[in-house]
């Protein structure tokens, strides 16, 4: 019987020191195991997506580089409502299914959090891209999916350029939710604030920037990482972000943004399975942690 696993996704169960993202994610789920066993708690880390697994032998479940996870959804969602009745999960199911799909962000607009403002298309919506384009009235913006990751089907176009997605468009509003916003145009000079949210509190901060001539700031886009110095004014924006999601929430990654308003704006408050970025801040994982044994103890 463990007291908790750490999941993972199937590609990256095994080390492999030749490749930098994988041996990246090792770093970062080791520095979380061993916090974890330092509450005195037994580890054991697995893939979500192995059918070879019991998990009830598991009290709880740790959400961590489960990263395939939007490509697999329809796999995922009925594991998701199995081991929710087997086990604890940290964050709750609850919680994960709210913060899967991106109409949270309506939430959160709803408690009064600035987010990027955002045009839900539901599935089966027959009104073309440019004819959605028109109503929303921004001259550039980014079209991506409701439920997605890792800048899944993700572009950025201008107005007029609407054309050229509708067939990409038309074959992913036949199936899935899709959401417009007006891009930021911020992000190229200033990048993207990432803030982590342990048990409540910020713990840490990076900056991601993208590469040149993309707008994409992930690192498995060429994006770059840099350490950031929180300020009181983002720490107290992205606290009150996190504290407006109707859930009990032990970890987040608030994504924010000096929007085209130069306000602060999230764009996606991460609560599945971001990377959190611990070894910018390993004292972090120990946050984490503390919280987690403080829920299993009572």
């Amino acid at each position: 019987m463990y007291d908790i696993a750490v999941l993972t996704d199937g590609r990256y169960v095994a080390p492999d020191d030749n490749d930098w993202y994988i041996r990246q994610i090792h770093q970062e789920d080791g520095l979380v195991a061993d916090a974890l066993r330092r509450q005195g708690l037994s580890v054991v880390r697995r893939d979500w997506a192995d059918p070879d697994v019991d998990w009830s032998d598991c009290r709880a479940l740790l959400f961590r580089t489960t990263w395939d996870y939007f490509d697999r959804f329809a796999e995922f969602s009925p594991w998701l409502e199995q081991v929710s009745g087997q086990c604890r999960l940290f964050n709750e199911a609850a919680l994960i299914r709210w913060n899967i799909d991106k109409h949270y962000l309506g939430d959160l607009a709803a408690a009064g959090v600035n987010i990027t403002p955002t045009w839900f298309i539901e599935p089966g919506d027959a009104r073309t891209l440019a004819e959605h384009v028109a109503a929303c009235g921004w001259p550039e913006l980014i079209l991506k999916p409701a439920v997605s990751g890792a800048a899944r089907h993700t572009y950025r176009f201008a107005a007029g350029d609407a054309g050229q997605h509708q067939a990409v468009f038309a074959d992913l509003i036949a199936v899935e939710a899709m959401l417009l916003q007006p891009f930021q145009q911020r992000v190229l000079e200033q990048g993207e604030i990432s803030l982590m949210v342990m048990d409540g509190r910020v713990s840490h901060a990076i900056r991601k920037t993208p590469k040149a001539n993309d707008f994409r700031v992930q690192d498995d886009h060429g994006g770059t990482v840099h350490a950031h110095e929180a300020s009181a004014e983002e720490i107290a924006f992205a606290e009150a972000a996190v504290a407006a999601a109707p859930f009990d929430v032990i970890y987040a990654r608030v994504d924010v943004i000096r929007d085209n308003a130069g306000q602060l704006a999230i764009m996606e408050l991460e609560m599945v399975e971001p990377e959190l970025f611990f070894r910018f801040h390993p004292a972090a994982a120990d946050q984490l942690a503390a919280g987690i044994a403080r829920r299993l103890a009572t």
